[in-house]
């Protein structure tokens, strides 16, 4: 039986089989190490009996007044470990600590528009695209301009401070921003 366990530093060194993914955001030590010391009941591992990783993910909270928010930076599971309902434990979990532990109005995310399973997944699990947002990704140097262009939606799902529902709409799909729009 799998665990789930807060993330510890050690990890890093053993994430290779997760993070080897083409949907899979890849950061540097030092930002790992900052969500680790500054969150760390919002970074967590799925952990096979093995000692293997499964999956994890890493979040934090941000923002002010009725935007204060748990934000998932990054899930992922490993594809060997897929269609298990591993990342939905683990969104639960920090969605849990974002609306206990922090008093979140919401959680959001931001999740490649083409990436339709994983849209497909987070709608199952509550969330709902607030808003598009143009040339989110970074440069892969395969667009116009050497520049990426990918676009990206952001999702939330309100939490138990949100009863009115503000910090979503009907019509996130229709809205589009710019990435320097976005803080």
């Amino acid at each position: 039986m799998s665990v789930i366990r807060s993330f510890k530093a050690s990890d890093m060194f053993k994430f290779n089989n997760v993070n080897l993914d083409i949907w899979t955001e890849t950061y540097n030590i030092g930002f790992y190490l900052h969500y680790l010391s500054r969150w760390p009941d919002l970074c967590c591992v799925q952990e096979a009996p093995s000692g293997r990783m499964m999956g994890y993910v890493i979040g934090k909270a941000e923002g002010q007044g009725s935007e204060w928010h748990g934000h998932v930076t990054a899930i992922t599971v490993a594809p060997e470990y897929r269609r298990l309902s591993l990342a939905r434990k683990m969104m639960s979990l920090l969605e849990l600590v974002s609306d206990e532990t922090y008093r979140g109005f919401f959680v959001d995310l931001y999740v490649r528009c083409n990436n339709f399973v994983a849209i497909d997944m987070y709608e199952g699990m509550g969330y709902s695209v607030y808003r598009r947002v143009r040339e989110y990704y970074g440069n892969l140097g395969v667009g116009k301009g050497g520049r990426d262009e990918e676009d990206a939606f952001d999702m939330r799902k309100p939490l138990s401070r949100d009863s009115a529902r503000r910090s979503v709409r009907s019509n996130g799909r229709d809205i589009v921003v710019s990435a320097h729009d976005v803080s």
